[in-house]
């Protein structure tokens, strides 16, 4: 079962989280809030950071909830939609994007110099491999792999179709695999 999949219960919590009823919102939560702070903390790299953008996400789909429809989206999808949205809002008021970098570097992105390299961390490590891909491809294999979403689930939540989310995978694992060899 994805992360997107809905919990049995799930009608029923958001007709109630609708109305106002915090067992169904804290349902909600309980259910989905591990996914959205994984995503969030492997987008922007920081703890602090993922669990505020996470308390963003679920204060706007409160906020939000009278005017959601299912419309053959799922609510896990429509949830991963504002996390995203948050993110980016986040990302504009600090006036910078996330960093890309251009696949023909000589070396790729640079270890830090403060740190020596048997101490890195995976985390770090992960960090800074994912700097290499755009910001869809990141997106995918994010969502994919770190998250652990189908790609049914990944292209329901990104918009796209799932043609589309395994040609930006492709495009993801390639430019890693080249990554990882340049660092070898």
């Amino acid at each position: 079962m994805g992360l997107l999949t809905p919990h049995p219960e799930e009608r029923r919590w958001i007709a109630r989280a609708r109305k106002g009823d915090p067992e169904a919102i804290a349902a909600l939560y309980r259910h989905y809030a591990d996914g959205v702070y994984r995503y969030l903390l492997y987008r922007v790299g920081d703890a602090e950071l993922a669990e505020d953008l996470t308390a963003d996400v679920f204060l706007k789909m409160i906020e939000d909830l009278p005017r959601y429809e299912e419309r053959g989206l799922p609510f896990g999808a429509w949830l991963f939609r504002i996390a995203r949205a948050r993110l980016i809002d986040h990302w504009r008021r600090q006036g910078r994007r996330p960093l890309v970098v251009l696949e023909d570097t000589e070396t790729g992105p640079q270890l830090s110099q403060d740190i020596p390299e048997d101490e890195i961390t995976v985390s770090e490590m992960i960090q800074r491999a994912l700097r290499v891909l755009t910001e869809e491809q990141r997106e995918v294999v994010v969502l994919r792999f770190l998250v652990g979403m189908s790609l049914e689930e990944v292209a329901r939540a990104m918009g796209k179709s799932v043609g589309a989310v395994k040609a930006l995978q492709h495009r993801a694992l390639s430019a890693l695999a080249r990554y990882l060899e340049k660092i070898r």
